[in-house]
C-alpha cells in the first residue's frame, strides 16, 4: 500500500503556476499634482464600460471638493454627435495620498471602483487612466484630438501595462462647447 499524499502537497505546483502567470502589478504615475490634474479631459480612446459603448464627445471633468474628494462629471452624446446628452456625477476618493495616483471612483454607494492614473505628461495635457484588473482603460487629453504619432505611442504604453490593445476603441470627438454643457454646469 502506498502512503497517501496530502492534497495540499499536490496543489503546490498549481498554486506556483498561478502565481507565476499573474500579470505584474500595474504601474502608476510617480506623483500627480491634483490641482493641475483638475479640469476637463476629452476621452480620446478607451476600452469602454457598458455606459460608454457608442459614446460621442465623451468628456470627464474633475474638481477638488472642500472635503478632499474629487467632484467628477462624465458626459457624452449617446449614439451620435446629435444623440441624447448623458451625464453622470461620480465622486473620486484619493486612496494613495503619497502619489495621488490611486483613486476609488464611486458611481453607486458604497462601491468605489478601482481608478489609477497610469501616466500624465509633464504639461498635464495627456493622461492614461487604468485599472488593476486591466479590464478598462481611458486615454484622455485636454484637446479633442491627438496627433496619430502620439496616439500610437500611447497604445504602446497601454500594451506595456498588459492591456489587450485590440479592445481599445477611439471615441468620436468634435469637442464643441454645445456638447460640454453637462460638464460646465459642475464648475
Amino acid at each position: 500500500m502506498s502512503p497517501s499524499i496530502p492534497i495540499y502537497v499536490m496543489l503546490i505546483p498549481l498554486i506556483t503556476f498561478a502565481a507565476c502567470s499573474s500579470p505584474p502589478p500595474i504601474r502608476t504615475a510617480n506623483a500627480v499634482d491634483l490641482e493641475r490634474f483638475m479640469g476637463d479631459w476629452y476621452v480620446i480612446a478607451n476600452i469602454p464600460t457598458f455606459l460608454e459603448k457608442d459614446a460621442y464627445n465623451a468628456v470627464e471633468s474633475y474638481r477638488l471638493a472642500q472635503d478632499g474628494t474629487v467632484a467628477t462629471t462624465f458626459s457624452f452624446r449617446q449614439g451620435s454627435f446629435d444623440g441624447e446628452l448623458k451625464t453622470y456625477h461620480p465622486t473620486g476618493y484619493i486612496l494613495d495620498r503619497e502619489t495621488n495616483a490611486v483613486w476609488g471612483m464611486q458611481f453607486i454607494w458604497p462601491i468605489k471602483a478601482d481608478y489609477r492614473i497610469l501616466y500624465v505628461d509633464d504639461a498635464y495635457s495627456q493622461t492614461i487612466i487604468g485599472r488593476i484588473d486591466r479590464d478598462y482603460v481611458w486615454l484622455m487629453a485636454r484637446t479633442p484630438q491627438l496627433p496619430e504619432t502620439d496616439y500610437q505611442h500611447f497604445l504602446e504604453l497601454i500594451a506595456a501595462e498588459g492591456y489587450d490593445i485590440a479592445q481599445v476603441q477611439k471615441v468620436p470627438q468634435r469637442g464643441s462647447e454645445k456638447d460640454r454643457e453637462g460638464t460646465n454646469a459642475a464648475h
